[in-house]
């Protein structure tokens, strides 16, 4: 019996009534158990909206954040979609549920720790449709390429390259980009290759580490 259902469920039409959700991000939110995704001594704050540590400097994002992210990815089923920054595997356990078990979520990590906390939640969870790498996040991952979506979890000092160029003529970006002030940018290849970019907000991430992004 899942005890934290209510508490997901109250939390969840909360943030859908605050931010116009979709109904799948909406169903997506409350299947999956957010508690089992932060540190066993924090279970008692997963159902509050904000972010909580994770180890090595790193949190796992507010469910609100989470959910705006969903939302404006507009996904669908079957979609293959790129995460940049597992973390402890929530956001992407998100999206696998949305783009259902004929889509597919590959999730970079560069912190091999993390990367298999979250293996084995989703183990335990029985969800196949995720893919965990780990390596550098800022080059993407080209083996699975391209990518219906994809999304950085982390801010960026500018849009990598390599995550434009595996996105798929009609694909959608979603990238936080900056050092101490940080905008969310929609950013959409349309059927010719041209990129456009949209500046949703300010927002607060953690940075992105690599070669496309800041030094470690």
């Amino acid at each position: 019996m899942d005890e934290y259902r209510e508490k997901r469920k109250r939390l969840v039409e909360r943030l859908r009534d605050e931010f116009g959700l979709s109904d799948d991000v909406v169903k997506a939110m409350i299947e999956v158990p957010r508690h089992l995704f932060v540190p066993p001594h924090y279970r008692g704050e997963a159902y509050n909206d904000y972010p909580l540590p994770i180890g090595h400097g790193q949190t796992i994002s507010a469910p609100h954040m989470v959910a705006i992210m969903c939302n404006l990815l507009d996904l669908k089923r079957g979609m293959r979609v790129l995460e940049i920054g597992t973390g402890t595997g929530y956001h992407a356990a998100v999206v696998s549920r949305i783009v259902g078990d004929e889509g597919l979520v590959v999730t970079v990590e560069r912190i091999a720790e993390l990367a298999e906390r979250a293996r084995e939640v989703y183990q335990t969870l029985g969800y196949r449709n995720i893919r965990v790498v780990v390596g550098d996040g800022s080059r993407g991952y080209e083996e699975e390429a391209p990518y219906d979506r994809i999304y950085v979890t982390a801010s960026a000092p500018k849009i990598p390259d390599k995550l434009l160029f595996q996105l798929k003529p009609g694909g959608k970006l979603l990238i936080p980009v900056g050092d101490f002030i940080q905008y969310l940018y929609i950013v959409e290849k349309d059927e010719y290759g041209q990129i456009t970019k949209k500046n949703w907000g300010a927002v607060r991430f953690v940075p992105l580490v690599g070669e496309e992004g800041f030094e470690d």
